[in-house]
């Protein structure tokens, strides 16, 4: 892949949260192939090469302190992705979100002294975050606790606020992209998110016997007809987060087909899918 040394990634130091499976380990490879030096945080450990493997739990914030400090010395870095997640019914509500947004925003805010100006960071959502307008005071309420203990407390106190756990984590990300973004432009460093679409990896064969194979094949695919892969999610990510985005930052690509987009233009009749969704 030389001939993309263009995007900036070649001998840059890379930190990536979620890089075991999934969109995280096909964005960790491309990385790789691109000639980056990647460190992975993970629960369990890479099937792709990488430069150091950090096994680290995102719910327990004594791990998440641990580890950051550790890679504040590896030396500057210059990219950070957030790649990590999991489904609620694999390990309830209140684990999804301290997972999926209090661990990943601790994480990148421990880390962030080390990331140099004008570096990048790229979160994966969801196309699940699709309300966040609609629920913004809730979302400002909790955005507004940045010790990750005192939100954990927050979450045990509100469950009904956390709904299954994965879509007001979702929700949150994008919240916490957009209004992060305004104070990090000071260090020229640029933060966006994706919002993918059902995609095929583990995450997605987990969550199958909840959401029931009818809810996926009634699911929209626009332009693929089909679900996206890994690869086709990680390559936007990666995209997104090349310094050639220098005027872009706060922004959330829907990474879904055209999925929300129809929805909220009526191109896409909700009511012809069954169920709840996530992706």
């Amino acid at each position: 892949m030389s001939n993309l040394d263009g995007l900036g990634y070649r001998a840059a130091t890379i930190v990536l949260t979620g890089g075991s499976s999934g969109m995280g380990e096909a964005a960790a490879r491309i990385l790789g192939e691109l000639g980056a030096k990647v460190h992975i945080v993970d629960i369990q450990e890479p099937k792709a090469s990488c430069e150091a493997f950090y096994r680290t739990d995102l719910s327990d914030p004594g791990q998440v302190s641990a580890t950051a400090k550790v890679l504040r010395n590896v030396g500057a870095i210059d990219f950070l992705f957030c790649c990590a997640g999991v489904p609620p019914h694999a390990v309830g509500a209140l684990k999804c979100m301290l997972i999926n947004y209090v661990g990943n925003r601790q994480f990148v805010e421990e880390v962030l002294p080390a990331v140099k100006d004008g570096g990048g960071i790229a979160i994966i959502s969801s196309d699940a975050c699709l309300s966040w307008q609609k629920n913004l005071a809730q979302n400002l309420e909790l955005l507004a606790i940045s010790d990750p203990r005192a939100a954990r407390k927050w979450c045990e106190a509100n469950p009904e606020k956390l709904r299954d756990g994965y879509t007001t984590s979702k929700e949150m990300l994008v919240v916490w992209v957009q209004h992060s973004a305004v104070k990090l432009g000071e260090r020229r460093i640029r933060i966006n998110t994706t919002a993918p679409c059902p995609t095929k990896t583990a995450f997605m064969e987990q969550s199958l016997p909840v959401l029931g194979q009818d809810f996926l094949d009634k699911f929209p695919y626009p332009v693929l007809h089909r679900m996206a892969t890994a690869e086709e999610q990680a390559w936007p990510l990666i995209l997104l987060n090349s310094p050639l985005n220098a005027a872009v930052t706060g922004a959330v690509l829907y990474t879904d087909q055209g999925f929300v987009g129809g929805l909220f233009t009526g191109a896409i009749d909700s009511s012809a899918m069954s169920g709840g969704k996530r992706s």
